[in-house]
């Protein structure tokens, strides 16, 4: 299914020269997914500690941007500049889930906006990050299908941020999109199975217990 994560390669592109800089100056990818956490955590901790503000909310999108380019350059350093490493992948995965929990979590905070639909949408964010690394436990590939991904929710928090920020009243609105992405991140779950589970048997591999290799 179409997802944002769909134009990653074109995004990479505009990137490379940056990533390349970034490289002959001895940055490493690990540093840059470690920077991407920390600073999300405190963009987190900015909306956090000020609920009843809008300018927090005013950073999220620009920041949400920032830390997809984040993203990109050190995926692109890791495969392009020989640094990948078993440390990498782990701060990859859980940087991931961690800096989304820390963005998003503080939302259910604000005024208008439902707590139990915030944290549910974060829950089944962790669950299809989780699904997507099953392909590897099986053999095969990370899954990124959408239709609801990283790049995906990001866009869609950062515009409801957006909204609310500018002074648009979150109620009733907010929480049509918020059932939405909840009904989106259920299909992308089961896809995201789906697709490991038919690419694990078009390889006619029979993964084992002993077979699935921590990611």
């Amino acid at each position: 299914m179409a997802s944002i994560y769909d134009l990653k390669p074109r995004f990479q592109g505009l990137l490379r020269p940056l990533s390349d800089k970034l490289a002959t100056i001895g940055c490493t990818a690990n540093q840059v997914t470690v920077l991407a956490v920390v600073c999300s955590l405190i963009v987190g901790a900015l909306i956090a500690l000020n609920p009843n503000e809008h300018w927090p909310l005013l950073v999220l999108p620009p920041f949400l941007f920032f830390r997809m380019a984040l993203n990109a350059i050190d995926g692109m350093l890791a495969r392009e500049h020989n640094m990948k490493s078993n440390l990498g992948l782990v701060l990859n995965e859980l940087g991931d889930v961690v800096a989304d929990a820390g963005l998003y979590l503080p939302l259910a905070l604000i005024s208008g906006v439902s707590g139990e639909l915030v944290t549910i949408i974060v829950l089944l964010s962790v669950m299809s990050e989780m699904t997507g690394v099953i392909g590897v436990q099986l053999g095969t590939t990370r899954r990124y299908e959408g239709p609801l991904g990283k790049s995906d929710r990001a866009f869609l928090f950062g515009f409801l941020a957006l909204l609310i920020g500018l002074g648009i009243q979150p109620q009733p609105w907010v929480d049509y999109v918020l059932w939405m992405m909840i009904l989106l991140l259920i299909l992308t779950i089961v896809n995201r199975a789906r697709k490991s589970l038919s690419e694990v048997e078009s390889t006619g591999d029979r993964p084992t217990e002993d077979s699935a290799k921590p990611v």
